[in-house]
């Protein structure tokens, strides 16, 4: 991996820390960002790249755990956490709420670079994870309101006849629907379809409509 393929965040107000961890990944070939603060992390602008964060939990403005907290609902990197005084709560409570990792200083290189690359690693798969399903949002948009009336029937198992008798539409009607949400959707198959309507969270029950007009 080369150093625009990645970025480490780093979060400690010990400057001799981040100095000693920016040296250590450089050697690496991983390009950093420190941070003595919560806050300046908090307000820098950040590079759209796989990332992870190396958090102290002792900062001079609010508690890691507690920007840990704070970062929790939002679009964040794995979190490594380095402590000069670990105690068996505060990691568990790291753990329970996300963090990969939490190191007691003095670590070992060997220790915090594994603990990266894992959340580097993590990263780019959430990454490539949310790309996947951004890209089916946009697909499912492009449908029209008839499509998206056809989609939950289609992957609930009902036969043409059955969803067309639920719309109120011919089965013709309902099978050149259901050929455009297979098109628009890109599922080469039924099976691809109801993995992208289960990743949609799209509700698969389905309601008896009344009228025999074709709601384009």
């Amino acid at each position: 991996m080369t150093a625009e393929e990645q970025i480490v965040f780093i979060v400690d107000d010990d400057e001799r820390i981040r100095e000693a961890l920016s040296e250590l990944l450089a050697s690496h070939g991983v390009e950093t960002a420190t941070f003595a603060s919560a806050g300046a992390y908090i307000d820098a602008e950040k590079p759209d790249l796989p990332a992870c964060l190396v958090l102290d939990v002792e900062l001079p403005d609010i508690n890691g755990l507690d920007l840990q907290g704070q970062i929790a609902q939002g679009d964040h990197p794995p979190i490594v956490f380095i402590t000069g005084h670990g105690d068996i709560p505060s990691s568990v409570r790291a753990i329970k709420h996300g963090a990969l990792d939490f190191l007691t200083k003095p670590f070992s290189d060997d220790d915090v670079m594994a603990a990266i690359r894992v959340a580097i690693a993590q990263d780019r798969v959430r990454r490539a994870d949310r790309a996947e399903l951004c890209g089916l949002r946009q697909r499912y948009l492009s449908l029209t309101p008839r499509e998206r009336d056809v989609l939950p029937l289609v992957v609930s198992g009902l036969m043409n006849k059955q969803a067309a008798a639920e719309l109120g539409i011919s089965e013709v009607t309902l099978q050149i629907h259901r050929r455009n949400v297979m098109q628009k959707m890109a599922a080469a198959s039924l099976a691809d379809l109801v993995r992208s309507a289960q990743r949609l969270e799209i509700p698969v029950t389905h309601s008896r409509r009344g009228g025999g007009t074709d709601r384009e």
